[in-house]
């Protein structure tokens, strides 16, 4: 049934009787929010952006993709968070101890610091949030019934006492033994503090009811359509003035799954920003150096910075299929490193975007990261490795197997062509990308495109994958990698608190494992957003986090 109500003056069109109806209460509040697509009212301010692979729970517990994460930061807090320059700052903690065996932590918590109004709670009105909920909510991370794919996290707790509430306002967590990103991993979003409360009225459907103690709260979603939030007017948090965050009064999440039609509306002002870069207007929308079109300058502006994730094609060095792999060579593995011109990769199937990979695993924006211990392009060192390896020319070589998925064609189609030029053969071999996750984990492939996007904010996130403990198929080290020296270091960099020390310890490791070559470092990714220019207070956070809490729309 088609159906039109007026608000306020205001005309809005329904497609569905059901629509009208679920948002009647939502539209008189008064936030203009279409069936259709979302509107601006004047006198609110209301971020709207589109999520073209939907969100699947505002449980933080399952928030393991940044669709989920994006709305639930901003409907939840955890004990600490990460700034944007990496930095482990306070939030629901508002100071912290770690013992000199660096085993325990001890956290003080804010006593401002509510949660959402509920029907959860006594007559609907938010609670103080205490040690007790800290506790509560880090043991259902570690709950089997509850099978969170967070529960790694806590993989370095002392199992007979990890958790403690002494009182209200402490908090104490002990571990196994030390671990020094420990604190960088409790501002992750599985971390953020949840009340019992709304838990146990809910149960499985608390992904669709969320409380939380966040800058937002929960108004709506109707799956696969909309999803709205609005202002937390008991947030905690206060500006460099004291005015109360977060400035804006609702945030407005559309889903619509074409990327391309997201994309116009986008030019149509119907959203305010739009994060990532598709190549179905790719080239419409930046030039051939990677910068924003002239053509939209007066509507957009394009935010670029370092995103915490590096693209690299990877060698199964250890034993495949029960025989020793042609990868076992470290000499061939260097050859490769030299022989793929990254810059040109770069410009031409990446419209000059990316960071050319000419360091090492590392990506730049982490304090490892070192530009100079890595592989420029040289095609006489890669033939030279090649000579030395016994294999002059490529001759005596077998046809080598790059497989990937069908999103990375074109960059591997690139990497075949570029050792061809050296006489290496290469099949390109695209698989769906769920066989490609599991023949890579099982170590079933004998070289391989992937990523690593950093799950926390510390080197030993990336240094982890070449831990030969690590191996797949139980951990990410694909490559099977074993180094003596490299294990002996990375053991030493998790008895160190001293952040200083620590960083020069990983980037001993990258350097390592850059001269060892298990992998080669194709490009370090970065974050790209196209945000409309009225819009301001917009963090540039390397881990690609969403945060709203200081943004403003101009008029």
């Amino acid at each position: 049934m088609f159906v039109k109500l007026k608000i306020a003056g205001r005309t809005i069109a329904k497609t569905h009787l059901f629509c009208s109806m679920k948002w009647l209460s939502v539209l008189l509040i008064p936030l203009f929010f279409s069936c259709a697509g979302p509107e601006r009212n004047t006198d609110k301010m209301i971020f709207r952006y589109n999520e073209s692979a939907g969100v699947s729970s505002l449980d933080p517990a399952f928030s393991r993709n940044l669709e989920n994460l994006w709305a639930c930061n901003m409907v939840y807090n955890s004990l600490v968070e990460i700034d944007d320059k990496l930095q482990v700052q306070p939030s629901i903690a508002k100071s912290w101890e770690i013992d000199s065996s660096g085993t325990v932590y001890r956290f003080k918590l804010r006593e401002d610091v509510f949660f959402h109004d509920s029907e959860a709670f006594p007559n609907g009105k938010g609670r103080r949030v205490v040690a007790s909920d800290v506790v509560y909510s880090f043991n259902r991370i570690l709950d089997p019934k509850l099978s969170s794919p967070g529960i790694w996290v806590f993989n370095q707790l002392d199992e007979s006492n990890p958790f403690t509430a002494i009182g209200d306002s402490i908090v104490e967590i002990r571990l196994s033994q030390s671990f020094p990103p420990f604190l960088g991993l409790l501002g992750m979003e599985y971390c953020a503090v949840v009340p019992r409360e709304a838990v146990e009225l809910y149960g499985a459907d608390f992904r669709k009811n969320p409380v939380g103690t966040g800058p937002f709260k929960f108004n709506f979603w109707i799956e696969n359509s909309r999803l709205v939030l609005l202002r937390n007017e008991a947030y905690f948090e206060t500006d460099s003035t004291g005015r109360a965050l977060p400035y804006l009064d609702a945030v407005s999440v559309s889903f619509i799954p074409d990327k391309g039609s997201a994309y116009l509306e986008l030019l149509k002002g119907n959203f305010d920003f739009m994060s990532g870069l598709h190549t179905s207007y790719s080239n419409e929308l930046l030039t051939k150096t990677g910068e924003l079109s002239p053509i939209y300058e007066k509507q957009l502006r394009l935010e670029k910075h370092p995103f915490l994730k590096t693209d690299y094609l990877g060698f199964m060095v250890g034993e495949l299929n029960g025989a020793k792999s042609v990868w076992s060579d470290v000499r061939l593995r260097r050859a490769v490193n030299y022989a793929i011109d990254k810059e040109s990769m770069v410009r031409y199937l990446r419209n000059n975007v990316y960071e050319p990979a000419n360091g090492g695993f590392i990506p730049k924006g982490m304090p490892g990261y070192d530009r100079n211990s890595g592989y420029s392009f040289n095609i006489d060192s890669a033939r030279a490795l090649l000579r030395a390896a016994g294999y002059p020319g490529g001759e005596g070589l077998p046809t080598l197997e790059l497989s990937t998925t069908t999103d990375y064609v074109d960059l591997c189609e690139y990497a075949q062509h570029q050792l061809g030029e050296i006489g290496i053969k290469v099949k390109v071999n695209v698989l769906p990308a769920s066989v490609h996750r599991e023949m890579t984990a099982r170590g079933d492939l004998e070289m391989f495109r992937k990523s690593w996007l950093a799950d926390y904010p510390d080197d030993e996130n990336f240094m982890a994958l070449f831990y030969s403990e690590n191996k797949s198929p139980s951990g990410p080290n694909y490559t099977h990698y074993n180094s003596a020296l490299f294990d002996s270091l990375y053991q030493q960099a998790l008895s160190i608190n001293q952040p200083q020390l620590r960083t020069q310890l990983y980037a001993e490791m990258d350097s390592l494992v850059m001269a060892d070559a298990p992998v080669v470092p194709l490009y370090y990714d970065v974050v790209m957003r196209f945000v409309d220019r009225s819009l301001t207070g917009l963090d540039n956070n390397p881990m690609n986090i969403l945060d709203l809490r200081r943004v403003k729309i101009a008029d």
